[in-house]
């Protein structure tokens, strides 16, 4: 509630007057090192200097550069206030199983492939034309959005209410894996970043597993949200998937029945994808906890992807990963990001 330092909240937060201050989080940097920055200024004011100067020494170096050297400088800094305990650490508990990721490269149906070259060609004309400034911003990001619809399903990005069968590379994977899933007795859990597609996924999981399948987003009722979690939770005969947009269902739920965790689309926020697998992987969770992060190979899913994991090796809890570093790039760098390879496309019967 603080990381905003601009926020009216935080504002008024910190004008609180005390003898101590403590503050708690599961995401010290969460979207970019500035989250940090304003809660170090809650705890301890003027000890990482004004925010603009902590942006030139700290967070432009770390987040654009990869400064190691300034990366462990800052670690050095603030590990003095920072009480960390992992779930992790057998000291808090010694009988959590254990977790395990998984990447998933997905294919490209013909359709799709068509349809994200498409978008690419008429999209970096526009970027093209823009040159800089906000509007440019803005191309680079609805680019981003569209790919990611074209990668999703045709039906979510042309918004046309088409049939889904046999049209994603991604959905196709994803029904074979919950069909293994629900005949191992197995519960899932399946994060999408799009209420749209979150409904989509309802309907023909339903249609195609046989059975009840429930989906949280946005536009959830408390009431009908916490009957969910506990009809989901409750013994053995409950719903076996459960579709949440990543928003909504990222934080705050406790949903350990499931052990299979999906990440249908990415956030390239990692700090946002671990909270969200955390609603399985939690304090009261009995099985091994698998994930699946599913990625279009040869589309830039799979290019972000490779620099999303670069930046987690820089520093832990030290880097900037939302998405506006991305509108920074040259125009040449972004028609290389978006850029279809030959290996995207499935390879479809005679």
């Amino acid at each position: 509630n603080i990381k905003n330092p601009s926020a009216q909240q935080t504002q008024a937060i910190r004008s609180l007057r005390a003898v101590r201050r403590v503050a708690l989080t599961g995401t010290p940097v969460e979207n970019r090192l500035s989250d940090m920055w304003s809660i170090m200024e809650f705890l301890n004011q003027g000890y990482l200097g004004p925010a603009e100067q902590f942006r030139r020494r700290f967070a432009i170096p770390i987040e654009k550069y990869r400064d190691t050297e300034r990366s462990a400088q800052l670690r050095r800094l603030v590990q003095p206030f920072l009480l960390r305990r992992l779930k992790t650490d057998p000291a808090i508990i010694q009988d959590l199983p254990e977790k395990m990721e998984a990447k998933v490269f997905c294919h490209l149906t013909r359709e799709q492939a068509s349809l994200y070259r498409a978008v690419v060609k008429d999209m970096m004309q526009q970027i093209e034309a823009a040159r800089e400034g906000i509007k440019r911003k803005g191309l680079v990001l609805a680019t981003l959005l569209k790919l990611k619809q074209v990668c999703n399903h045709p039906a979510q990005f042309l918004q046309d209410g088409s049939t889904l069968p046999g049209r994603s590379g991604k959905l196709l994977r994803l029904v074979e894996m919950l069909e293994e899933a629900v005949a191992e007795g197995d519960r899932a859990l399946v994060f999408t970043q799009f209420a749209e597609m979150g409904q989509m996924l309802q309907a023909h999981l339903r249609e195609h597993l046989g059975q009840e399948v429930l989906f949280l987003y946005g536009g959830t009722s408390r009431k009908a949200r916490d009957e969910m979690v506990q009809h989901f939770q409750t013994g053995h005969d409950g719903p076996a998937v459960f579709v949440l947009s990543l928003k909504a269902g990222g934080l705050g739920l406790n949903l350990t029945a499931a052990s299979r965790v999906f990440h249908f689309d990415r956030w390239w926020n990692p700090a946002v994808e671990d909270q969200a697998t955390d609603r399985a992987f939690r304090i009261g969770q009995k099985k091994n906890v698998q994930v699946y992060k599913f990625v279009c190979a040869g589309t830039l899913e799979e290019r972000i992807d490779r620099t999303i994991e670069h930046k987690k090796e820089l520093a832990e809890s030290v880097v900037g990963t939302g998405e506006d570093w991305l509108t920074e790039m040259s125009t040449d760098q972004l028609r290389q990001l978006f850029a279809l390879s030959r290996e995207a496309v499935m390879e479809e019967p005679v």
